[in-house]
């Protein structure tokens, strides 16, 4: 086992955090591995910070692994919590405890930075991911998620740079 380390993502990894990324949804029943797509929401991410964190595990310069966590507001709670979108570690780099070693690391963040509550979402068929963070402290809820795919005026998705957060007045 490598030495390794865990650190904010930049734009320079988005490369290789969408091959990450691409080998997740090749495995999730709910989405498909879409490049452009997936290239779109890293940036997005990493262009302002204010919307979440990606953190990615290094062995040498090579990542092989990476936690992408959402800021959002919880009425529930009355405060700021995140919402883990993606943990993922290379395929060739399972099985070696990193998966443990990024969500410890996201924990830790959350509590220091005074996160309200952690949530995730997980295949419901898939029993390993599951049991993963079940062990981990991680409780299955009892709501359902449940989406409504929405689809911009503009069926043609713009580039990067002029996406913009949707404006929320009427």
């Amino acid at each position: 086992m490598s030495a390794t380390r865990i650190e904010p993502a930049s734009l320079e990894d988005l490369p290789q955090l969408a091959d990450l990324l691409h080998d997740l949804f090749s495995h999730e029943a709910d989405f498909r591995p879409d490049r452009d797509k997936q290239l779109r929401g890293l940036h997005l991410i990493l262009e302002q910070p204010n919307r979440g964190r990606i953190f990615v595990m290094r062995a040498a310069d090579k990542i092989i692994g990476m936690v992408n966590l959402l800021i959002t507001i919880s009425t529930a709670e009355g405060g700021f919590v995140l919402l883990l979108e993606d943990l993922v570690i290379h395929q060739d780099h399972r099985k070696h405890g990193y998966g443990d070693q990024l969500l410890a690391y996201a924990v830790k963040y959350a509590e220091a930075k005074g996160f309200l509550r952690l949530t995730l979402l997980t295949d419901r068929l898939d029993d390993p991911s599951r049991r993963f963070f079940g062990t981990r402290g991680f409780a299955e809820s009892g709501m359902i998620p449940m989406r409504l795919r929405l689809h911009p005026p503009n069926a043609d998705n713009p580039p990067v740079r002029q996406m913009t957060t949707p404006r929320l007045t009427p």
